[in-house]
């Protein structure tokens, strides 16, 4: 318990542990495997993020766990005796330590042992498990009530205010964006990991009254990049909900081509300009001109003698190849179906 004070009649408790408030949970021997025990660690964590709560993250020690192991017989209805592992600080680990635990429980059984009450320590380096110390009964976990600390007494109407007042929940979200987008399961799974992430989606899709499933693969492929190369969340990129929305249409109409469209992506993120002024300043409008085109297919075929020749032994697919040097002397800004029927005619 922290420091004490008294105001009038009321005694407020510090319940915090060293200015960092401290809340402990106890799961019943309901997880089975050691998959079911990280994807219950993956949804806490999740949970806790998206509430507001913390942060959440192992390695930084804002969350940890302790995996209780026990195995049992098949269709026997007793648990073996338990072991602890402690130091686990990430869920991978504590996926890992599981397993090892429940691997060394069976030998030891299938050996005639009887498994020890032991606390157990996982060595992330070495990927193993060493015995700290033993347990022989329950009153060596020494549970006792802190007598200093009175009980808290949780009123319905108050919790029921609590739960009102709860955003959307990402489970809860995750099947409306199946529902009310139409988006593959995979799709609403990543995108609503953090909540951050899942209001973005929606906001770019409002802006873009589009497919949003177009959206969703902008999002998951180009934008969760810089969101992860930033190490911020998706709200406080420069390249907002908007924008974003701006850039697809852009390329929806034929305004830039998709290579275009990738690479403003970044110059909004940097500079904060909209898509539509960095393009306007920049001259990145995509040129449709096939005169401006031809003129630029005819200095690459120029250029290009023994690559011509290998075209017109049959090698078809070097076409790839002289579009490819087109868009780069045009820096990207051609169309690329242009390009490729002027070289097809220009090489007959």
């Amino acid at each position: 318990a922290g420091k004490t004070k008294n105001a009038g009649k009321r005694r407020f408790i510090d319940f915090n542990r060293c200015g960092v408030p401290l809340i402990e949970m106890v799961t019943a021997p309901d997880l089975r495997t050691a998959d079911e025990a990280a994807q219950y660690l993956i949804r806490l964590r999740q949970l806790l993020r998206w509430i507001g709560v913390s942060e959440a993250d192992m390695e930084k020690a804002h969350l940890r766990c302790d995996a209780n192991v026990s195995i049992r017989p098949l269709g026997a209805t007793h648990l073996n005796t338990k072991t602890e592992i402690k130091n686990v600080n990430s869920i991978l680990a504590v996926r890992e330590a599981i397993l090892k635990e429940v691997e060394r429980q069976v030998r030891e059984v299938e050996a005639g042992n009887s498994i020890k009450a032991w606390t157990l320590e996982w060595d992330e380096e070495a990927g193993v498990l060493r015995k700290m110390r033993s347990k022989e009964t329950e009153a060596d976990y020494r549970y006792f009530r802190e007598p200093d600390l009175l009980p808290i007494r949780l009123d319905e109407a108050w919790m029921a205010e609590i739960l009102a007042h709860l955003p959307e929940l990402p489970l809860d979200r995750r099947a409306r964006f199946s529902q009310e987008y139409g988006l593959p399961e995979y799709d609403a799974d990543v995108l609503t990991v953090e909540r951050s992430l899942s209001d973005y989606f929606e906001a770019a899709v409002k802006a873009y009254q589009g497919d949003p499933k177009r959206v969703s693969n902008w999002l998951m492929n180009d934008v969760l990049r810089m969101v992860n190369e930033k190490g911020i969340p998706a709200g406080s990129l420069q390249l907002i909900p908007q924008y974003l929305a701006e850039i697809i249409k852009m390329v929806d109409t034929n305004a830039i081509n998709t290579s275009t469209g990738k690479a403003l992506l970044d110059k909004v993120e940097a500079t904060g300009k909209s898509p539509a002024e960095i393009v306007q300043a920049e001259g990145l409008a995509k040129v449709s001109d096939s005169d401006a085109i031809r003129s630029v297919c005819q200095e690459v075929l120029a250029e290009s003698p023994e690559q011509v020749a290998t075209y017109k032994s049959g090698k078809v697919t070097i076409m790839g190849w002289f579009v490819g040097q087109v868009m780069k002397k045009m820096r990207g800004k051609a169309d690329p179906q242009v390009a490729k029927s002027v070289l097809e005619e220009l090489l007959q």
